[in-house]
């Protein structure tokens, strides 16, 4: 894939980014996440390529725009095929309390390197780069958490886990502060999460528990950007869901699916901050429009850029 694509993309999530911050603060989840949906939307569709969201807002029946085969670009010949795996507001519920770490994500790749998958829940594990190839499916908590706390020279004591503050994962908490280990126990935004376990700034170590298969997609390539490692498991919660996975080719209903069957190939990875977080600052409005900052990443080299924008809004209306 142009490496430029990168640039063009990063674009996108800058304008999903603008749009639902306007509602942060407002107690309106559902419209700061339309805010996002639309500005997305509308920015994919003047790129010169020939793209398809693998993952996005949910399958036809469940989302107007952004669905899962949804098509986009100007779509020309010669125009690259590209797949997006996307989530335009990552943390809605965050926006709408005026919370940290909600961001705007769009990973991108050749076509057919995305895992096709209906919208369910995943089991995961996320680490950084000092912890991969030590971490495999099936170890303990115990033994996870003892791995990464050797592999990152801390103690048990000093090393932090980032869990989905959720019922479903009461044991999980439970094992984990018996264990003597840090908890970072977080509403919403797992993507943000997983991606912290690659910036040491951040102190998140690892990422363990149960979320959304899509974000366990976009986790996984940008952590294949970062250096990371990530695993994850499909978790159906109806046999509705199992019969659309056949649908979509997928036979071994629990596979264990390693980061690069996530994201095969070369992937890059674009997320522009909504509101302030661990790595990412938040939309800024000033009197002359809005700043943003933003990551842009290649797996290729592993290159980080770092994107700080200042938005002039009535240049961009002049501008069409």
């Amino acid at each position: 894939m142009d490496r430029n694509l990168a640039l063009e993309f990063i674009r996108v999530t800058e304008a999903a980014a603008i749009n639902s911050a306007r509602w942060m603060g407002r107690g309106k989840r559902d419209e700061a996440d339309q805010a996002a949906v639309d500005a997305m939307r509308r920015a994919l569709d003047v790129l010169d390529v020939s793209g398809t969201v693998v993952i996005g807002e949910g399958e036809r029946d469940e989302a107007p725009m952004l669905y899962i085969g949804e098509e986009f670009g100007l779509r020309e010949k010669g125009s690259p095929a590209v797949d997006v795996a996307l989530d335009p507001l990552e943390g809605t519920n965050l926006v709408a309390l005026g919370h940290s770490n909600a961001i705007s994500v769009i990973a991108v790749g050749e076509k057919g390197h995305f895992l096709h998958a209906p919208d369910t829940y995943m089991d995961k594990i996320a680490v950084g780069p000092e912890s991969r190839g030590l971490i495999k499916w099936g170890m303990t908590t115990k033994e996870i958490l003892n791995t990464v706390a050797k592999a990152k020279g801390k103690s048990l004591q000093e090393t932090t886990a980032v869990i989905l503050d959720r019922d479903r994962h009461k044991g999980l908490i439970e094992e984990v502060r018996a264990m003597g280990a840090r908890i970072r126990l977080i509403g919403d935004g797992d993507v943000s999460a997983g991606i912290s376990t690659c910036n040491p700034e951040t102190g998140i170590d690892v990422l363990l528990g149960t979320g959304g298969a899509p974000e366990g997609v976009i986790t996984a390539a940008a952590l294949k950007c970062l250096g990371g490692d990530f695993f994850g498991v499909l978790k159906w919660r109806s046999e509705e869901e199992r019969q659309r996975a056949k649908a979509m080719g997928i036979t071994n209903m629990d596979k264990v699916y390693t980061m690069e069957e996530l994201a095969r190939g070369e992937v890059m990875f674009c997320a522009t901050g909504v509101t302030d977080g661990s790595w990412l600052r938040g939309v800024n409005f000033t009197s002359f429009g809005c700043t943003t900052h933003s990551i842009v990443m290649r797996s290729k080299t592993r290159t980080i850029r770092e994107i700080q924008t200042r938005h002039v809004f009535d240049q961009k209306k002049k501008a069409g």
